[in-house]
């Protein structure tokens, strides 16, 4: 095992979740578990495809695998599966869960994304629309995408959602809320809201609290200077939202993640749930 490389334990842990090794019909697949380290490689190096070591096999196989997969969905469904797993064995914190989000510096060979099904009346041009279809924006960053990320009281990545690089997080806040169920072993309906979520003060806004008090969800959120309500506020709870920065960062050690480099924002998005699925194992 080499450096990257997943271990036997992390293996054994993913390996029921993948296709068998030998299809229905056709040739058995190259060794699932090379193509996996193979994508690893690329997903912490940053690197080209065309530039995989020869000991993971063919670049266009292993590039081709991953692609495939996403097509499939199977990325998003190892994901889930390991978060069903991790609830059942009580592994998530559902007491509180923090939200934040992080731009992410866009390579120059990030564009270039093909003009497709765009709408012909729209009053924004078809660059425009594109940038907006891929995730891709202007912020005083640059080039970029963000990263509108939620995590548990452990953590770890729950679910998130691409937007430009200048979309505000309130933009999202709700659709990150309403996304990233967890489904459970037994009977009963998937696991949704936590009980508290906390953010800093760009979360603060009459509109968010009204739609996190109606939910039943409490929340840790400072407000903003020029708010003329306040509250109660725990200061020592919202120290501990230090957690989510250092999901950030641990995520970014991923660097096709601290930069991204994919056309498409699906297969970004890709490359984001596989460095979560690391973060899980």
């Amino acid at each position: 095992m080499r450096r990257g490389e997943m271990s036997n334990q992390q293996w054994e842990r993913i390996k029921p979740l993948l296709p068998p090794q030998k299809p229905p019909t056709g040739c058995p697949s190259k060794d699932h578990r090379m193509i996996v380290n193979g994508i690893l490689w690329i997903l912490r190096t940053g690197a080209p495809w065309r530039d995989v070591p020869e000991r993971y096999g063919s670049w266009s196989t292993v590039s081709g695998r991953f692609y495939h997969w996403r097509k499939t969905g199977l990325w998003q469904q190892v994901f889930a599966a390991l978060q069903e797993e991790a609830d059942a064995e009580g592994q998530i914190n559902w007491e509180i869960h923090f939200v934040d989000g992080s731009v992410i510096r866009a390579h120059q060979h990030a564009a270039g994304a093909k003009r497709g099904n765009l709408k012909p009346d729209s009053e924004r041009s078809e660059i425009k629309q594109v940038q907006a279809r891929e995730a891709l924006g202007r912020s005083q960053g640059g080039f970029s995408t963000k990263i509108h990320l939620r995590c548990d009281g452990n953590g770890l990545p729950i679910t998130f959602v691409l937007t430009a690089g200048e979309r505000h997080e309130t933009v999202v806040f709700e659709h990150l809320m309403e996304q990233g169920a967890v489904k459970r072993s037994g009977v009963g309906r998937p696991r949704l809201r936590p009980k508290r979520v906390s953010g800093d003060k760009g979360y603060s806004s009459g509109t968010l609290r009204r739609y996190l008090r109606r939910r039943g969800i409490c929340l840790t959120i400072p407000r903003k200077k020029n708010e003329r309500r306040r509250g109660q506020f725990d200061k020592a709870l919202y120290r501990e939202r230090n957690r989510i920065e250092r999901c950030f960062n641990r995520l970014k050690q991923f660097r096709r993640i601290a930069t991204r480099y994919e056309k498409k924002a699906e297969n970004y998005l890709a490359m984001l749930t596989l460095a979560s699925i690391m973060l899980w194992l």
